[in-house]
């Protein structure tokens, strides 16, 4: 295994936000850990990436220990987070050679490596330039180069698509898989976009308020749903009759309309609809990983401003204790 995580917890004073995680990642798996912002998965990258000290609990990155062999596991890994961090008053070339030196990148290989590097994220013709004239999605977009550069074991990646353009996006996450194929790297990441989850990752892992609910495959994950999900506009719907269809699977109301999980929807959906009512319009897709997210956590992806709350309340209760 790449990664085996056991019963790794994290506790701000009274508040928990990882509670006894323990997940397996396989060598050469690229694994989704999904959850609403605040559910505990930034902190748990951090304790993986040795930022931030567990309360309790262990885990192995490639064979190293996070708390007795910090070193060894900080070089098996690269890290794309949030947050920038390359140096704005390099220019992108000198920040790429200052990795690859610190990372012990063979002098022969180096210039081939750096070069690749800006052709993926597409920054040759900015290579040159001070970091701090750069936008904020060249910035993710060399971040990225970098974490790469040094061809680690272990790749984490926090949200790092976010601001990217769609070809961006594609060209990068190709790249990666990759990559993933060739040297066999673990990739672990993170996502606000359901379909890269769905396409790239191998399993899911969907977490909230610290713990894991579900683990599997996007596929098996989309088929625990049961069918096809109808999306009712309707100021109602007679529930009882709808329930009472044995092709029917459950019934949610959300963004101010019905999502009825069901079996076949193709052959059932007239019937549907005329138990339903008055029905003002009608969208039918297959359950993607979104719908899951949902089933599992009771909600969309939450609000950029839920991770605010969540680090205040992390603040107080430090501030408190």
């Amino acid at each position: 295994m790449s990664i085996v995580i056991e019963n790794l917890t994290k506790r701000y004073g009274s508040l928990t936000a990882v509670d006894s995680l323990s997940i397996e990642v396989e060598k050469g798996e690229i694994f989704g850990l999904l959850g609403p912002n605040g559910a505990g998965k930034t902190t748990t990258l951090s304790m993986l990436c040795c930022i931030i000290e567990p309360t309790s609990g262990s885990a192995k990155i490639n064979g190293f220990d996070i708390r007795a062999q910090k070193q060894q596991v900080r070089r098996s890994i690269g890290i794309v987070f949030q947050q920038p961090s390359v140096d704005d008053l390099l220019t992108a070339r000198e920040n790429l050679q200052l990795h690859c030196m610190l990372y012990g990148v063979e002098q022969a290989v180096r210039q081939k490596r750096i070069e690749e590097a800006f052709s993926l994220v597409e920054l040759e013709e900015r290579a040159d330039d001070l970091v701090k004239t750069y936008s904020g999605g060249m910035r993710k977009r060399l971040e990225i180069a970098r974490a790469l550069i040094h061809r680690p074991a272990v790749l984490f990646l926090d949200e790092p698509t976010t601001g990217l353009d769609p070809q961006t996006r594609e060209h990068m996450w190709g790249y990666i898989e990759r990559l993933a194929q060739e040297i066999q790297m673990t990739v672990v990441l993170t996502t606000h976009y359901m379909e890269e989850a769905d396409a790239l990752a191998d399993r899911v892992c969907i977490i909230d308020h610290g713990k894991k609910i579900a683990l599997e495959t996007p596929s098996k994950l989309k088929a625990q749903m049961g069918g096809d999900v109808v999306y009712v506009q309707a100021k109602s719907i007679d529930e009882k009759k709808v329930r009472a269809l044995p092709f029917v699977r459950g019934i949610e109301k959300k963004d101010g309309r019905f999502a009825i999980t069901m079996k076949d929807a193709g052959k059932n959906l007239q019937k549907l609809l005329g138990k339903a009512g008055a029905v003002e319009s009608v969208d039918v897709r297959p359950a993607s990983l979104n719908d899951v997210f949902i089933k599992y956590t009771g909600k969309s992806i939450r609000e950029e401003e839920a991770a605010g709350d969540y680090w205040t309340r992390v603040a107080n209760v430090n501030k408190n204790d």
